[in-house]
């Protein structure tokens, strides 16, 4: 049976032959690490980071690739920055679309005397950014939201909220997991003050790598959440406070960073305009073919029911069979891999009405393709009439 890949909101697969090559490459001719070997192989693996800094740099506009920072995943980089940054006492504003590596951190810090407040979004997923304003209190130090939701793929008007952000004299971190590599992001312009990425999705690396860049006055603003040995100035037992090293001890993550080198290449060379006409292409189609199951109450679409202001990400719920049911014969039957239930964010299948039950997930990437849509379509019609 043929399989098809509609999981790419989750990670991208498959990769880039070239991320898996340079990876085997490293780990069978060099191995060496960084900031610790004064030999020619470790020069090389620094030369590697450093090159990566400067992609996703250049990819993000950012201020200065030693403001790149390294970690394992997106979720990390949001710990590091909102646990860094908030005080008790502080106030901060989220969107009720958030993933719980933005809620669960927030969620702790409340414990902790500090406090925030979930500006409303609508039925499909669409910011109220009329709401913010009465969302504000004294003690409001910054804006924390997802730049797409995982469950819908509704986007977030950041370059708006970056707007509203600088008028107001908040700080603003954007997480990028859903969209970076696939949708333009522009920290300068859209009034980012720390954006925080994953590899492993539209950036097309492996797992296990992440990050993070920091407008230049955040790196004070942050007390580092890890502290250990960097490779610099070891004769002191202070955390360095210059960067990258003072977000970035112990051993870095050196096959991943070169993976996603070779993943920022491919996307550098692709471009990430095609990515998302692509995805967006496929998407259309996919809706296109759900509408008439819609209308014949097999099955309800959630979030937005067009291409305008969203990313390949689909969820629907199957209305005469239990979802999981519904994806596990995807699966078993059509050789189809989706996601199914809360995707991890409850708080957005409450404003979508899904909550508890959640949803079935397809999300699209670079290597499917329309008779993917067509297959999947055909698979849904035949489960929902139970065929």
């Amino acid at each position: 049976m043929k399989k098809i890949y509609l999981d790419n909101a989750s990670t991208t697969f498959p990769k880039p032959s070239e991320v898996a090559d340079s990876v085997y490459r490293y780990m069978t001719n060099i191995g060496s690490n960084i900031n610790r070997g004064c030999y020619d192989s470790a020069y090389q693996v620094e030369e590697i980071v450093y090159e990566t800094r400067q992609l996703l740099c250049e990819l993000f506009n950012g201020p200065d690739c030693k403001n790149t920072v390294f970690t394992k995943n997106v979720t990390e980089s949001l710990n590091i920055i909102l646990k860094g940054f908030l005080k008790p006492g502080d106030h901060i504003l989220v969107s009720s679309m958030e993933h719980n590596a933005v809620m669960r951190p927030l969620v702790q810090l409340e414990k902790q005397g500090c406090s925030f407040t979930r500006v409303p979004c609508s039925i499909t997923g669409e910011l109220q950014i009329d709401a913010m304003e009465k969302c504000l209190k004294k003690e409001t130090k910054a804006v924390v939201m997802t730049h797409a939701s995982n469950v819908c793929g509704t986007l977030m008007p950041i370059a708006q909220v970056g707007e509203f952000c600088r008028k107001h004299h908040l700080k603003f971190f954007v997480d990028s997991a859903q969209t970076g590599g696939i949708w333009p992001i522009d920290m300068e312009a859209m009034h980012i003050d720390a954006l925080a990425f994953t590899g492993h999705k539209g950036l097309l690396g492996p797992q296990g790598i992440g990050g993070f860049i920091l407008k230049p006055d955040m790196v004070s603003l942050i007390e580092p959440l890890l502290s250990g040995g960097t490779g610099s100035i070891s004769h002191q037992e202070e955390i360095p406070d210059f960067m990258p090293d003072r977000f970035e001890p112990g051993t870095m993550n050196l096959p991943g960073i070169i993976g996603l080198h070779a993943g920022l290449l491919w996307l550098k060379k692709t471009g990430i305009n095609a990515v998302a006409e692509h995805e967006l292409m496929l998407t259309k189609s996919f809706i296109d073919g759900l509408l008439p199951l819609e209308k014949r109450g097999l099955i309800k679409i959630l979030g937005k029911k067009n291409i305008e202001g969203r990313t390949g990400v689909v969820s629907i719920q199957t209305l005469n069979k239990d979802i999981s049911e519904a994806a596990f014969e995807l699966d078993d039957t059509y050789g189809i891999m989706t996601r199914v239930g809360l995707h991890c964010a409850p708080s957005a299948h409450q404003t979508l009405g899904t909550y508890p039950i959640g949803t079935i997930r397809f999300s699209f990437g670079w290597w499917n393709r329309l008779e993917d849509v067509e297959h999947t379509l055909k698979a849904l019609e035949e489960i929902c009439y139970g065929i």
